[in-house]
């Protein structure tokens, strides 16, 4: 956690340069001081400040891990993935409601009134996937 904190922080240092010539280069200008782009900059140096900083406030806090140490394998940091459905339909459900939906922005709100139902059966379906059926208990 300490390296990707060291990585947040110069990528600040790098995005402050950035903010202040782009700043400088386009003051020269009649037009003054390009807002949008330059103001931009500035909140992306204060975000990668800020998690320079958290991840490298944390690291101080809890154990070294795999990838602080240089002689680290990538099997070290490995862990549990989770569990995933082997054969779940449900996915497909909720692409199938969320097309539709997308389309009810292009060719009409109607549209929803279709798609909500499918987006709903799908939505419940991977909820309670393992609570009914041959997948019970798993």
């Amino acid at each position: 956690m300490r390296e990707q904190g060291k990585i947040f922080l110069g990528l600040a240092v790098f995005v402050l340069a950035m903010a202040i010539t782009y700043g400088l280069w386009t003051n020269h200008s009649d037009h003054g001081i390009e807002a949008a782009g330059t103001t931009a900059l500035f909140l992306a140096f204060a975000l990668c400040a800020f998690i320079g900083y958290y991840l490298a406030f944390t690291a101080r806090r809890v154990d070294s891990g795999a990838g602080d140490n240089p002689e680290a394998e990538v099997a070290d940091d490995s862990g549990e993935l989770g569990f995933f459905a082997p054969h779940s339909w449900q996915p497909l459900s909720l692409a199938v409601g969320g097309a539709l939906a997308f389309l009810g922005v292009i060719f009409g709100w109607w549209l929803l009134f279709w798609s909500l139902p499918v987006i709903l059966i799908g939505l419940f379906g991977w909820v309670f996937e393992f609570y009914r059926g041959e997948n019970q208990n798993q």
